[in-house]
């Protein structure tokens, strides 16, 4: 038999308590709605381990089309809130941002501070590479912004 081989990052998923905020932030950074409806059935429960899993989901595209955000909005079983994801430190352990590769990002910040997201430090220069910097957004998700120069 043939060893298996990856073949592409497929979607970053992130849950959320309000689907129409996600949507409207992430659209705000430049992603797409592709599509959004509910997804359940056994065979869901089967895939996560959670019985009797009800969910909507929101799938959000790049405008390159490569990658995509799934954002889920749990009707049943209910969402497990871990508030302090939502404050962490960028040392934390586990999952911790998503990056996105902006060609304004001085606009994009000044859009999304004014629409209530944080600036974590300041806008920074690496080199003559990057500008780049990390918001907190909807919900506390931590977002890394960079611009290439």
């Amino acid at each position: 038999m043939e060893k298996s081989k990856l073949v592409e990052m497929n979607n970053v998923g992130i849950v959320v308590e309000n689907l129409d905020n996600a949507i409207s932030f992430f659209s705000e950074i430049g992603l797409k709605l592709e599509g959004r409806g509910m997804v359940e059935g056994e065979w869901v429960g089967q895939v996560t381990g959670l019985e009797n899993q009800s969910v909507e989901i929101a799938m959000m595209v790049t405008p390159d089309g490569h990658s995509r955000i799934e954002l889920t909005r749990f009707l049943t079983p209910a969402t497990i809130s871990d508030h302090d994801h939502r404050t962490a430190p960028v040392n934390s352990l586990g999952y911790l941002r998503v990056m996105f590769r902006v060609d304004n990002i001085d606009e994009l910040v000044s859009r999304l501070t004014r629409q209530g997201a944080e600036l974590v430090g300041e806008v920074v220069q690496y080199e003559d590479k990057y500008r780049l910097c990390y918001i907190r957004g909807i919900e506390g998700l931590l977002i890394g912004l960079a611009e290439q120069l």
